[in-house]
């Protein structure tokens, strides 16, 4: 695959951080969207509540998930999953750096959940496609620094 410069310094200089504890993945019902939005307040980092128009999306450790499921009537849930964070600060202005991962991910035949924040970006992976995951990112960055 070929990067563009800038992408490829970008790359270079990014840290793979594999977050400590499973996460899963969980939609609830827009009907239960201030439960979500009382639940999920006083959670830990990494969580993650997105509001969409069908849907209210969460992202929450799986021991968190487990205590407050019993909640919500209306749901549906996939993992565990892991949390892979790019540890550098992206601009937003920033065209094609997930997509060079994404596509390192695929062609590794790795399935990804991508979420972003205003400063960095992360993806979800299978907790048995975890390490795997890694190692291909972290070959990537060596490669790029070359």
């Amino acid at each position: 695959m070929r990067i563009v410069d800038d992408i490829r310094k970008l790359i270079a200089a990014t840290e793979v951080v594999l977050y400590p504890e499973p996460l899963m993945i969980v939609s609830v019902s827009r009907d239960e969207e201030e439960k979500a939005r009382r639940l999920m307040e006083d959670l830990e980092p990494f969580s993650s509540i997105t509001f969409d128009v069908s849907e209210v999306s969460l992202v929450l450790k799986t021991e968190e998930w487990d205590d407050l499921k019993e909640n919500f009537h209306d749901y549906e849930e996939e993992g565990p999953y892991r949390l892979i964070t790019f540890d550098i600060v992206l601009d937003l202005a920033i065209v094609g750096y997930l997509a060079v991962i994404s596509r390192i991910l695929a062609d590794a035949g790795i399935s990804i959940y991508a979420l972003s924040t205003y400063l960095r970006d992360h993806v979800l992976v299978k907790e048995s496609d975890a390490e795997t995951a890694v190692n291909v990112l972290r070959g990537l960055i060596e490669e790029c620094k070359m």
